[in-house]
């Protein structure tokens, strides 16, 4: 079911505008029964819109867990993939946790607290490697505004991480931990890593 799901988006995904999407991930279907069942989720909570179309009013979100190196980035693109395949239209953002703690940190002539703000309200957000930057009081706090925002607006949110579930809530404090276990359903992925892994010859 899952192949032809995957197969079917492949096909309706000719011709949609992935220039914001990473050249790496250009090509990313999403395959993971829990994450084409967000795509379905996500879509169908979308309002009307022009001609017909459907945007992103609210909606759940999803937490792809798993080792490193077993394409959770690549199924977190295939979803937005697939979410523009189906033609709903996306105002979307992306950035690992370790990206946005550097571009939060305080600095001259930067408002890092509108960035923060703009990533909190946008109808979309992937946030990548979760828990996997170096954490502390500040990183804590920032972590939990976004994610309270995103948790309180009921905004869609595709979360991925390397830390097994039973060591996330260490890794970035009980409020964030909570929040997450109500917010988001959960793929695990399991396998080997894939950047380490031989291409099978032609």
């Amino acid at each position: 079911m899952a192949r032809r799901l995957s197969r079917a988006v492949a096909q309706a995904a000719v011709g949609i505008d992935d220039r914001r999407i990473p050249p790496r991930y250009r090509e990313a279907l999403a395959t993971q029964p829990e994450v084409l069942g967000w795509v379905e989720a996500v879509t169908r909570a979308g309002r009307s819109g022009p001609a017909g179309t459907r945007g992103i009013s609210y909606g759940p979100s999803l937490l792809i867990a798993g080792p490193t190196g077993i394409g959770k980035t690549h199924q977190a693109y295939g979803a937005v993939r697939s979410l523009l395949a189906a033609g709903v239209r996306l105002r979307w953002q992306a950035v690992t946790s370790a990206d946005l703690y550097a571009q939060l940190r305080p600095r001259p002539n930067h408002d890092p607290e509108r960035e923060i703000q703009e990533l909190g309200r946008c109808p979309l957000l992937i946030l990548d490697d979760l828990g996997a930057a170096k954490q502390s009081e500040w990183t804590e706090e920032l972590t939990y505004r976004l994610i309270n925002r995103r948790y309180t607006e009921m905004l869609p949110t595709l979360i991925t991480t390397n830390l097994p579930i039973a060591e996330l809530r260490n890794a970035v404090g009980d409020r964030v931990a909570s929040r997450l276990a109500e917010m988001t359903t959960r793929a695990i992925l399991t396998g080997p890593d894939r950047r380490r892994t031989p291409p099978l010859a032609a």
